[in-house]
């Protein structure tokens, strides 16, 4: 499975910014998409989750209610609408994806996103 992430950037505290993961290969393995994050210094931060099959979801507590993890099954792509951006989530943002029965982890390069005061 490749992930590629895309949509990150410079923005200003406030603004919005939606990143997208479309990933490729054997994606029918795949049980649990996921948005992780790692600024500056600090270890990597579990954002947002989703499951491939029923589409439930889980937000880390810092921005629950101002971002949203989506996905499209046809395109294989998974979003991350993130709203009312601040300072404190600059960081690179990493997609993830999880097949349960091997217990293995795919991890796309990363995307930048920065968020000015």
């Amino acid at each position: 499975v490749q992930l590629v992430e895309s949509g990150g950037g410079l923005v200003q505290a406030g603004g919005s910014l939606r990143l997208s993961c479309a990933a490729s290969g054997n994606t029918f393995r795949i049980n649990a998409l996921a948005w992780y994050r790692q600024a500056p210094g600090k270890q990597r931060e579990l954002v947002a989750s989703i499951s491939t099959g029923s589409g439930s979801t889980s937000y880390a507590e810092p921005v629950r209610g101002r971002f949203t993890i989506s996905r499209d099954n046809d395109k294989n792509t998974m979003y991350l609408q993130m709203n009312n951006l601040k300072p404190e989530d600059t960081a690179v943002y990493y997609c993830n994806a999880e097949n349960w029965m091997s217990g293995v982890d795919y991890w796309g390069k990363g995307t930048l996103v920065t968020v000015s005061s």
